[in-house]
């Protein structure tokens, strides 16, 4: 079975640039050429706020979702994205990296 399409592809890529517009959304493009890089191959959602005893980080899993809040392992996964904006696109190049690929299609 066949999913989506040039079209779909497009509109997804439209939707992340209108999100990534929003002050509280940051879009980031790790491109191919960076090479392997830390957290490659898993989703994280690593959600704060104003109180950081509250934060946590989802990963999705083959079993389903597994919430994290531990000081460590928010720790670790802290590191880890930290070091996954280091090796991706700045801002602006995220979105006119999203922008060619979205015309491309």
């Amino acid at each position: 079975m066949k999913f989506g399409g040039p079209a779909t592809a497009r509109s997804q890529l439209e939707y992340l640039l209108a999100m990534s517009e929003r002050d509280h959304i940051t879009v980031l493009v790790i491109p191919f050429d960076a090479g392997a890089f830390p957290g490659s191959g898993q989703s994280v959602c690593y959600a704060h706020g104003p109180v950081p005893h509250l934060d946590t980080v989802q990963l999705d899993q083959s079993h389903g979702s597994v919430m994290l809040d531990a000081e460590a392992q928010l720790a670790k996964y802290r590191g880890l994205l930290e070091r996954m904006e280091a090796v991706a696109l700045k801002v602006s190049e995220s979105r006119d990296f999203i922008r060619a690929v979205a015309r491309s299609l």
